[in-house]
């Protein structure tokens, strides 16, 4: 076939684990697509200059890669392979098809099987594959925690801290002086609490709340003040720029600040010192934030609750006098009772409420998984949540008002196109999404609340979140769809997260009415007049981490859970069809939450077209139709760690005989288990308890100073 050349292009190569890839052109033009022969000539990541070639009877453009300008991956960690007496390595990233050929020299100590980092000496050509040495060993794997040392290096993620950002770090104070509490308020009398999870140990924020007489609550959202500590420029903050955020793992956490500030320090840890950035709020009767301040305080909280905790104080508070204090209690009623006009107020402006089932892993010793369990929500979490909203919130109102430099956390409404995709779907499913071309939040939020009590309504919400964007940081302040708020930004989680700690020197910045200029712009002549603008690439940098952190963690998860089916190839499950594609179902296995695929080759002998807009397979002589939400038996046919995949097969028993009435021919056809009733629970709200006497707060500053 022949193919006409368009132009030239350059730009990031995106791999994919089926061989092909697509050209990310500089100019932001749209991808272009590259075959799996020119593949060959590079590697996932590289930068690359192409022709673009269009056939004359396929229209898709096509990339002809003519130069490696760039090689983005000098190093990666793969698996060592001996076949046919030579070395190789298969690399952890299926987005890379290259083996890495190691001659014998350059193997090392490393033995076959084991998980090595290998540098590559000589790139790939299209007719040579690429050869490398290996430069560590990493172990074997089945070690205990190997699934997370494969996606630190696979995601490349720092996590050993250098040694002289960890002298560094020892130079700080581990204890409150004199000198630090100086033009700080002092609220050490203030019965703050922390509520987090159970494992957590780096607490960002403390909360307290206390009723106002005939116009709501105020409101107190402490929050560590990191940037106390950790100066603009220095090696520790350089380094947390460079992480951008901690990553969490089942059993280990790498934390973007050394564990001296992250647990020690900078953590609300009860009972003891620790310096402050408070947002300071009255709450109204109707639930809206009404008036706010922020200062740098001094704290010492009074309890460190889990979210299991605190709601057993509040749905029971009468047995709980021996576990907390009247104070803390009191505290911790009043903040319930405000619950209800937050959310209140979340409803009336249209926020969008997902409650999709969230998973934990739970693993033993040796960090294998024993039990995969949903998370198990209560008012507790709303209650934190509603809280950290308010204050960011604010703070994006305060540096906007300021007109501050600073980065804001934006969500875009959905794209068109993925608009008119979910609402061919929801048409067929009896639902309709109002708001015309450009639909707002509460039209959103109105049609979960419409579908609340199908059966389905895990997998619908599902569905509507793969239509919305990403949320991500920018200098521009362009609003949080799903929140439905004008104003946003990232300000109460500055120990795990850059952007907050961005956010806080903004903020005391202003403060003094200036301008926070971070050390990214430090090599520029006037630094005091760099543009919003410049600050697009801490935006993006920001971005780009939280991502990197977020594969990483599913990563690992989809590792633990590959080992935690390997022993059960051959058993049968139930499960339930939660994604279609050409090529198979998608089945989640029922109490295991575990995913995986069905093959379409699996279904049955004959062909299956696939309907992107009902989200199913209909078989072309039966007209069999599998489709989202049936409940289906499995079979486990294999387990491919490497390739991070689990694969069914339809049940045996599933399979009845079945005449086409035109031929008479029989042909294998699955029985497919309808979906069953009072899949979605009722929640059940705990009971009111009259709320003992509260303690007036008499140290923090007065709205009226």
């Amino acid at each position: 076939m022949l193919k006409t050349q368009l132009k030239t292009l350059t730009g990031n190569l995106i791999g994919h684990k089926d061989g092909f890839g697509f050209l990310r052109p500089d100019d932001g033009s749209d991808d272009i697509f590259v075959p799996n022969r020119e593949m060959l000539k590079a590697m996932h990541g590289d930068k690359v200059c192409i022709k673009v070639l269009l056939g004359d009877k396929k229209k898709r453009p096509e990339a002809h890669i003519t130069e490696v300008i760039k090689h983005a991956q000098l190093t990666l960690v793969g698996r060592v392979v001996y076949e046919r007496g030579v070395y190789i390595v298969v690399p952890e990233d299926n987005r890379i098809k290259h083996d890495i050929v190691i001659p014998s020299a350059d193997l090392g100590n490393a033995k076959p099987e084991q998980i090595v980092t290998v540098e590559i000496t000589d790139p790939p050509t299209r007719d040579t594959p690429p050869i490398g040495n290996i430069i560590e060993v990493i172990g074997g794997v089945d070690e205990p925690g190997i699934e997370i040392e494969i996606a630190v290096r696979k995601f490349g993620i720092p996590s050993q801290f250098s040694f002289d950002v960890l002298e560094k770090a020892k130079k700080i104070s581990l204890k409150v002086s004199s000198r630090d509490l100086k033009n700080r308020v002092d609220l050490r009398d203030v019965d703050f609490i922390t509520i987090d999870g159970e494992d957590a140990k780096d607490f960002d924020d403390a909360v307290y709340a206390e009723k106002i007489q005939r116009k709501g609550w105020r409101l107190l959202v402490a929050i560590a003040d990191v940037s106390g500590y950790v100066k603009s420029g220095d090696e520790v903050d350089r380094e947390a720029f460079r992480r951008t955020t901690s990553v969490y793992f089942p059993r280990k956490v790498v934390p973007m600040l050394p564990e001296s500030l992250s647990n020690g320090i900078c953590s609300l840890k009860p009972n003891v010192e620790r310096l402050c950035l408070v947002c300071d709020m009255v709450i109204s009767k109707i639930g809206k934030v009404s008036a706010y301040q922020f200062y740098e305080a001094v704290i010492c909280s009074s309890a460190r609750l889990t979210y299991k905790q605190a709601w057993q104080i509040i749905t029971n508070p009468e047995n709980q006098e021996k576990i907390v204090s009247d104070e803390v209690l009191s505290n911790l009623l009043c903040l319930y009772k405000m619950l209800d006009k937050l959310s209140d107020s979340r409803s009336s402006r249209g926020a969008i409420n997902f409650e999709t089932t969230e998973t934990e892993i739970q693993v033993n010793d040796l960090g294998r998984i024993e039990k995969i369990l949903p998370k198990i929500r209560n008012p507790a979490h709303r209650i934190i949540e509603e809280c950290m909203i308010s204050a960011n919130t604010c703070a994006a109102d305060f540096l906007s008002k300021k007109k501050a430099n600073c980065l804001f956390r934006i969500h875009e409404p959905p794209l068109p196109e993925k608009l008119v995709s979910l609402k061919e779907f929801l048409k067929t499913q009896g639902l309709r999404l109002t708001g015309g071309d450009e639909p707002e939040s509460k039209d959103f939020s109105e049609l979960l609340n419409s579908a609340k009590g199908r059966a389905d309504f895990e997998i619908l919400q599902t569905i509507i979140l793969r239509s919305m964007q990403q949320a991500k940081y920018s200098p521009h302040n362009d609003g949080h769809f799903a929140l439905a708020l004008g104003k946003y930004s990232h300000f109460t989680s500055p120990i795990r997260r850059y952007p907050d700690l961005l956010v806080h020197r903004s903020i005391k910045a202003a403060l003094l009415s200036e301008k926070y200029v971070p050390f990214y712009f430090e090599d520029k002549m006037d630094s005091s007049k760099v543009k919003i603008e410049e600050w697009i690439g801490i935006g993006e940098h920001c971005s780009v981490g939280e991502r990197r952190a977020e594969e990483a963690s599913r990563d690992v998860t989809a590792w633990l859970k590959c080992q935690f089916m390997k022993k059960r190839v051959g058993e049968q499950f139930n499960g339930t069809v939660t994604g279609v594609v050409p090529f198979g179902l998608f089945i989640t296995l029922e109490n295991l939450y575990v995913e995986g695929l069905i093959h379409v080759s699996e279904l049955g002998l004959e062909y299956f077209q696939h309907n992107e807009i009902t989200h199913e397979l209909r078989g072309e002589r039966t007209g069999k139709r599998h489709k989202l939400y049936d409940k289906i038996q499995v079979k486990v046919l294999r387990v491919d760690i490497d390739g991070r995949r689990i694969e069914f097969s339809l049940a045996p028993k599933l399979f009845s005989k079945h005449r086409n009435k035109k031929s008479g021919a029989e042909f294998d056809v699955q029985e497919v288990i309808s979906i069953s009733d009072g899949f979605f629970k009722k929640k059940h709200k705990g009971s009111k308890k009259a709320s003992p006497k509260k303690k007036q707060i008499k140290k923090y500053p007065s709205f009226n100073s």
